[in-house]
């Protein structure tokens, strides 16, 4: 459990409780760093927090010791906070909606707007984003963007502060790269993949004209009375209809997400030959078809390998990029501690339930 105490990168979630109101209402502490927007931590909003985390942990019940620590966590949340919103630092609602749409984009492997994401999430789970958020991270989508938005000021206030020591963070020898491709050279292979040349129509607001358009385009196409040089030159263009591009796809349940297919599909696609072109495919938004133009076969990768076809950042980088990331992640962890225990004073923090009384209040 000590990991959560050290834990600034937060969960706001508001779950309901079965406790009297009166209970959940009792002060715990109150966060005084910025005089003029103090905070109280009352007991309903630790018992949400442990509840978040039981969920997110499949944790039945935490001890008396392990909910302190959860509301240490919660106090060192609020004192950055209050810190960064101190020091002018802060995210309009449109920038927190841009961050979310930046982490929803990367669960999808592609871009996508809040709109689209939420068609995803019914169309593949039957659904709502709000549902979904509630299932799997225990927060509803208003709760998490607070989250992504404490998260990013929390982030930026601690580099703020700490960015010279973070960036001084060494980098990794040779002999810890070697090191790390010893230990991890069994699962550093390079998977079956393929290379799609793919061709994207948007339906706009004629989805029976943009049909017609895109089968046009994949006639010519397939009759050789255009080739993709000219396609990739006409696509360019400021009034193209369609787009298009190269894409790499092993087989993996996000590629066939991201082709609009199931996997079971996705491995009959494997099976294909260079050349092969598919049916013009229809999603929410898109009319479109794509050619199998490469086949990468799997390959064991050695240090200067490619990491992945037709690329140039070789093994070797990635680990060294790798370690460097796990060593900069250290060093930020430290400097969380070290920016926390500097915010958390007496002056800033009025502890009003202390020892036996708290002991009770957390016995549930």
């Amino acid at each position: 459990m000590k990991v959560l105490a050290l834990c600034v990168f937060f969960f706001a979630a508001v779950l309901p409780c079965a406790f009297s109101q009166s209970a959940n209402m009792q002060p715990l502490v109150r966060i005084k760093l910025n005089a003029s927007k103090p905070e109280t931590i009352f007991l309903k909003e630790l018992k949400n927090r442990v509840e978040t985390y039981q969920k997110q942990t499949r944790t039945d019940a935490f001890s008396i010791d392990d909910k302190k620590q959860i509301l240490d966590a919660l106090i060192d949340e609020k004192l950055v906070i209050q810190a960064a919103t101190k020091e002018g630092m802060n995210l309009s609602g449109t920038q927190t909606d841009q961050l979310f749409q930046s982490a929803i984009s990367q669960m999808v492997g592609k871009q996508v707007t809040e709109a689209q994401f939420a068609e995803l999430v019914k169309a593949n789970y039957n659904m709502t984003v709000d549902q979904l958020l509630k299932e799997q991270v225990g927060m509803s989508l208003s709760e998490y963007k607070v989250y992504l938005k404490n998260q990013y000021l929390a982030r930026n206030y601690v580099l703020s502060k700490k960015s010279d020591e973070i960036q001084k963070a060494a980098e990794p020898t040779k002999d810890e790269i070697d090191n790390y491709y010893s230990l991890n050279e069994s699962s550093l292979v390079q998977p079956e993949t393929l290379k799609l040349f793919i061709t994207i129509m948007p339906k706009g607001t004629d989805p029976s004209a943009s049909k017609a358009k895109i089968l046009k385009v994949y006639d010519d196409y397939k009759s050789k009375k255009i080739s993709a040089e000219l396609m990739k030159t006409e696509s360019q263009k400021k009034d193209s209809a369609y787009k298009v591009g190269d894409m790499l796809i092993g087989k993996t349940e996000i590629a066939a997400r991201q082709l609009g297919m199931n996997y079971a599909n996705l491995l009959n696609l494997f099976k294909e030959n260079t050349g092969y072109i598919s049916d013009v495919i229809e999603n929410n938004n898109e009319w479109y078809f794509f050619v199998i133009t490469k086949k990468f076969p799997k390959k064991a990768l050695e240090l200067m390998d490619s990491v992945q076809p037709e690329s140039n950042v070789t093994v070797y980088e990635y680990i060294k990029q790798t370690l460097s990331q796990q060593k900069q992640q250290q060093a930020f962890l430290k400097a969380i501690q070290e920016v926390t225990k500097e915010l958390n004073t007496p002056e800033n923090v009025e502890r009003i339930k202390t020892g036996a009384d708290l002991d009770k209040l957390l016995n549930w």
